[in-house]
């Protein structure tokens, strides 16, 4: 599934991110990466998710090329 099918509050694990090396590397960077877990907080307007206990925004293009899985 994709992160914005998630529910508010639900725990996930990223299981691959859909994009090129750019993308990548900018999400590395804030700790989106394979194997970690996340918490959706809000789907209303950008994304707002949990990574590592730190609260972060992403816009909906990217929240499509992230494969999670609800753990």
């Amino acid at each position: 599934m994709i992160l914005t099918q998630l529910k508010p509050s639900e725990v996930a694990k990223i299981v691959a991110i859909e994009g090129g090396y750019g993308l990548r590397q900018r999400l590395a960077l804030r700790g989106i990466v394979e194997g970690a877990f996340i918490r959706l907080i809000s789907s209303h307007g950008p994304i707002t998710i949990e990574v590592d206990r730190n609260i972060l925004c992403i816009g909906r293009g990217i929240g499509r090329k992230i494969r999670v899985v609800r753990v």
